[in-house]
């Protein structure tokens, strides 16, 4: 039990929420009470001074690729010199480079190998983290990922959702069966997945390099069957329909949504998928389609936002980068992205008690070395993250 005072709160309640010279209660890991310091109600609970400082929840990375092996920078160099993703993909490349890499790799490679990101991402205030598989397309390696991103999680102060992200490519040697594959690896491996307690949530990538929406919609079948949550990498490339098959199976979200048309905005906005928007992704692809934000908000879709960490597409960790991504490169407004990161994310992952600062809620808090919840989206470079409370406790 303690009292955090002296702080400006971004409750991240309608918008920023933000309350002046306010105090944070805080009892056996959850917030306890929130409100202007002057009424604070009596209690001999020792106290923080906290000196000002601004206070938002922990952040939420609900969208990353963290767990993998290698590095793909000689890709980046062909993207420069104008090879398209797909093109990169059909030699070989991509994805399956990756997938080589990650399957050769020891479970305490991979470990060692991702703690340092992980511990990038905390830096900048993270406190939940969402890791998919995707980069072993076979079952032992699916499964091995998956117990790395486990293990990250007992080893660090951090939340960890795992996502199970089979359906992610077409392994070579299924290439030209991705039915097969469906049948024979990606099916089997999510029972035995969730069998061992492995998996929170159901991912595919639907697109033309990847899965129809008709091969995803068997992976979503099972994920029902076995009661998980799907979410879905949609419209990235091309419009395929992704996004409104998404909604017709009550996604958690539908992710990237370059593509996205009216009638996927509105199929989002009735089933009430969160649009999780990756903009590393688009940047480090030289995309010129930007998700269609503006038609978002006004259907009223809530928008998150991730860092997309992966060692193709978005080799980046930083949060707060992808922020300000979001605003510069997709039109969000400073709010959007911190909601985007908060409240809308811990919706996007399915978590109801994390992403605000209100009574009942987990006390994973961030206090920063800042005066407004702006300056986490304006700033490019060291991030002031000044503490960070997991669980009520300071890490």
């Amino acid at each position: 039990m303690m009292i955090l005072g002296n702080l400006q709160v971004a409750t991240m309640s309608g918008g920023y929420g933000l309350v002046p010279h306010a105090a944070v209660m805080v009892e056996h890991g959850r917030i306890a009470w929130v409100g202007p310091e002057d009424d604070l109600p009596e209690t001999a609970w020792p106290r923080h001074d906290m000196g000002g400082r601004l206070c938002t929840p922990a952040l939420i990375d609900c969208h990353t690729h963290a767990v993998f092996a290698g590095t793909r920078a000689a890709e980046f160099e062909m993207r420069l010199q104008g090879a398209t993703y797909a093109e990169i993909a059909a030699m070989g490349g991509g994805i399956a480079s990756t997938v080589a890499a990650t399957r050769a790799a020891t479970d305490q490679a991979l470990l060692a190998a991702t703690l340092p990101r992980i511990d990038e991402m905390l830096a900048q205030g993270v406190g939940t983290v969402e890791i998919k598989s995707g980069y072993g397309l076979d079952i032992e390696t699916e499964l091995r990922m998956l117990r790395v991103a486990r293990r990250i999680g007992e080893l660090r102060k951090v939340r960890v959702r795992t996502t199970y992200l089979g359906a992610h490519a077409v392994p070579p040697e299924y290439r030209g069966r991705p039915d097969a594959y469906i049948a024979e690896v990606a099916l089997p491996a999510l029972k035995v997945a969730q069998t061992e307690g492995l998996v929170d949530a159901v991912d595919g990538f639907c697109e033309g390099i990847a899965f129809s929406p008709a091969q995803i919609a068997h992976v979503f079948a099972q994920a029902h069957k076995l009661r998980l949550p799907v979410k879905l990498h949609a419209e990235q490339l091309s419009n395929s329909g992704g996004a409104a098959l998404a909604a017709r199976h009550d996604a958690l979200s539908a992710d990237h949504l370059e593509y996205l048309d009216a009638e996927g905005v509105a199929a989002l906005a009735a089933s009430g998928t969160v649009a999780v928007l990756l903009p590393g992704a688009y940047f480090t692809l030289r995309e010129t389609q930007a998700p269609p934000v503006a038609a978002l908000r006004a259907a009223g879709v809530p928008m998150a936002v991730a860092t997309d960490l992966n060692p193709g597409t978005s080799p980046m960790g930083s949060i707060c980068l992808a922020m300000s991504m979001a605003c510069t490169l997709f039109g969000l407004t400073p709010e959007e992205a911190l909601l985007g990161t908060t409240a809308h994310a811990a919706r996007a992952l399915g978590l109801a008690d994390l992403g605000r600062i209100a009574s009942g809620f987990r006390a994973d808090l961030a206090i920063w070395d800042a005066e407004h919840p702006a300056e986490l989206a304006w700033r490019l470079g060291p991030t002031p993250l000044h503490a960070r409370l997991h669980d009520g406790e300071f890490v």
